[in-house]
């Protein structure tokens, strides 16, 4: 099985924490990294629980980026996720790595367009968006 990484904006994180969940439940020895951008540190979803899941796997590797508000003694990434960032995260896994995006659209466009220029072909990305449906 292909190395998997996972991307996820804001809330896209809820339907990747299925698979994450469904990976630990199944005992997985796939690698498996999650890319999460959050505005800030309080925003971050199920922060607890990726934090132990994190832990208590040495393939699942959690990487947070923070857009708006840096926590105090951060040292991780503090940037909208950009094609240097994915080279970074997703370089390890190599190019047959399969990528799941979840975000808003804008998000996942640049991600998903990043990701070709790391080099993954098409066929081995998913995404799904979510934003304003139209105008009023």
């Amino acid at each position: 099985m292909e190395p998997v990484l996972l991307v996820a904006g804001g809330s896209g994180v809820v339907p990747l924490m299925s698979m994450i969940r469904h990976y630990k439940a199944a005992g997985s020895s796939v690698p498996l990294r999650l890319l999460y951008s959050s505005r800030s540190q309080k925003d971050v979803i199920y922060s607890g629980e990726l934090s132990r899941l994190g832990a208590s796997n040495g393939k699942l590797e959690i990487f947070c980026t923070f857009t708006q508000q840096i926590p105090p003694g951060w040292t991780g990434y503090s940037r909208l996720i950009d094609v240097q960032m994915l080279r970074e995260v997703a370089g390890p896994l190599g190019r047959n790595a399969r990528a799941y995006v979840c975000g808003p659209t804008l998000m996942v466009e640049a991600v998903a367009n990043g990701l070709l220029l790391v080099g993954l072909v098409p066929d081995q990305i998913r995404t799904e968006r979510f934003g304003p449906t139209g105008t009023s």
